[in-house]
């Protein structure tokens, strides 16, 4: 009896062993929702384009190169003015309680994923109640002429000037394709609204249910084109505080943590059941000047400010030895970054003096807003506000911090109503135009993504340009015009380049940090 029990034992463990298991993520805020086209946030790309979703073309961080998604190639004509894609065949969309796809995906679904963005006569081009805010910064609607359908598995996009940026554009989250029969369902039985709150892709996972401030759960697609996930279920669970996160991991109540703090990854170093994954960040912290509203339309003022703040002391006590100094808008290691632009000092007097010349010898009162946990790029945003409130202080700005919910934050960031705010921004891939058209167009002003509320017409025709040329050394002459007129303006206080940090525990597989801050968790394996 003895020996039959063992042989089935031995037989038994082996099926353990690979035994899928769900995945638990501790994130940091809630997304906005799942509808990706009509957010710009990070959070919501992550909860919805990265898990959900595919896009023609994806971008791969470690090779620094575009790769198929789900167009299985591509060419270019000759004139620039025309990108054809040869579709992926028999690729699904997901089958769920509320949808049941009837057919696979194909050129309609392209067709339609930009025709909504794009036609204002589309029935659901309206239905984006604030627009949709990274297809009009990127300018989508004046460079695509038309994306003509040639065959069910042939798309063509035709465009109304060439633009060196429109390929690696297309891997930004608001590029993710949609179903167009399940659109087609919502609308005619008036529910286009559910877009936003039962989503469907042809991604790696399904949508499963949303609890706001709680969690967000998924099922692995057994049909992704890609594979179908080690893990039996993924859940993000929202946790705000950061020391909770890492709580969380080392109970065992999740087995990744997103965005820690400086001193949590410390922690996790020095813990023998978890690891640390890391990448120098593609990304910005700063604070944000609505250039609209007064005394912050004065360059002298935000010039003060810049001067005002002891950053090395901030990037000390909130960064650690985790982030490099930001002087300009992105990295000093993207192509084109001018080096020649000298950084603000700490010059708290020189402070003074320009906002007695801009007509504030006794300063003013101003606002700034904070978002309540901490993420990468603000790993503690009531220690960052503090500190500078106490600097801005001493040359007689009165700061007055007020903390929202990142959600809020971000819709009326969107629409201007900030004076100032702390903020970050990661770039999709290493182009230096994935900061400059969605941050100081003027298209973005109207998008929202500006959150300077900045339009000029020198620095708007300078970003274009560069758009427009395949040219490196062309491309890199008219960013290094756009940098320094930015400078000069002030229109940030750029504030960090940081790490890009995952904790986890030692049982997980398969995962990487990402320098844009994307996630992947389509092969990630639980021993």
């Amino acid at each position: 009896m003895k020996t039959i029990n063992a042989l089935l034992l031995a037989a038994w463990l082996p099926a353990l062993a690979v035994a899928a298991k769900p995945l638990t993520v501790c994130t940091d805020a809630n997304p906005e929702g799942f509808d990706v086209v009509q957010y710009n946030s990070l959070v919501t790309t992550n909860a919805s384009a990265d898990v959900l979703m595919n896009r023609l073309v994806e971008y791969d961080a470690a090779s620094g190169k575009l790769k198929p998604g789900l167009a299985r190639s591509w060419e270019a004509g000759a004139d620039g003015l025309s990108y054809t894609f040869h579709l992926r065949p028999g690729v699904s969309f997901h089958s769920t309680e509320y949808f049941k796809p009837s057919r696979a995906f194909n050129a309609d679904d392209v067709a339609f994923t930009f025709e909504r963005m794009l036609n204002p006569d589309n029935p659901w081009y309206k239905t984006a109640p604030t627009g949709y805010p990274h297809a009009q910064a990127m300018q989508f609607p004046k460079l695509i002429k038309a994306v003509r359908k040639l065959d069910a598995q042939t798309v063509r996009f035709e465009l109304n000037y060439p633009e060196a940026t429109f390929l690696s554009s297309l891997t930004m989250g608001f590029a993710s394709i949609y179903s167009a029969e399940y659109a087609g369902q919502l609308l005619a039985a008036g529910k286009t609204a559910d877009l936003n709150s039962k989503p469907v892709g042809t991604g790696p996972f399904v949508f499963k249910s949303f609890a706001k401030d709680a969690q967000v759960r998924y099922l692995p697609n057994p049909a992704y084109f890609g594979g179908k996930p080690k893990v039996s279920a993924l859940i993000y669970a929202i946790t705000p505080d950061s020391a909770v996160r890492l709580q969380k991991l080392r109970a065992g109540e999740c087995q990744i943590a997103l965005s820690p703090k400086p001193q949590d990854v410390q922690a996790a170093q020095g813990d023998g059941k978890l690891r640390v994954w890391q990448a120098p960040a593609f990304m910005t912290a700063f604070v944000a000047f609505n250039s609209q509203k007064k005394p912050l339309n004065s360059p002298l003022v935000r010039q003060a400010i810049n001067l005002a703040f002891d950053k090395a002391s901030y990037l000390k006590a909130v960064f650690g030895n985790t982030a490099v100094a930001a002087n300009l808008v992105y990295p000093p290691n993207t192509w084109s970054y001018d080096k020649a632009i000298k950084p603000y000092p700490y010059d708290p007097a020189q402070a003074r003096k320009l906002l007695a010349q801009a007509g504030y010898p006794n300063g003013f009162d101003v606002g700034i807003w904070v978002r309540p946990g901490g993420s990468t790029l603000n790993p503690n945003p009531k220690a960052g506000a503090e500190m500078l409130q106490a600097d801005l202080a001493k040359v007689g700005i009165r700061l007055q911090i007020k903390v929202l919910e990142w959600g809020e934050l971000i819709k009326r960031g969107k629409a201007g109503e900030h004076e100032m705010l702390f903020m970050g921004w990661a770039g999709d891939n290493g182009d230096p135009d994935n900061f400059l058209t969605p941050q100081f167009s003027c298209s973005a002003v109207q998008s929202g993504t500006n959150f300077a509320r900045y339009c000029d017409l020198r620095l708007d025709k300078l970003i274009a340009d560069g758009k427009k040329t395949s040219d490196f050394k062309a491309r890199a002459k008219l960013y290094q015009a756009a940098q320094k007129i930015i400078h000069e303006q002030a229109l940030w206080l750029p504030l960090a380049h940081p790490t890009a940090f995952s904790l986890a525990r030692k049982d997980v597989g398969g995962y990487a940090a990402n320098p844009y801050g994307r996630v992947d968790f389509s092969a990630v394996s639980l021993k």
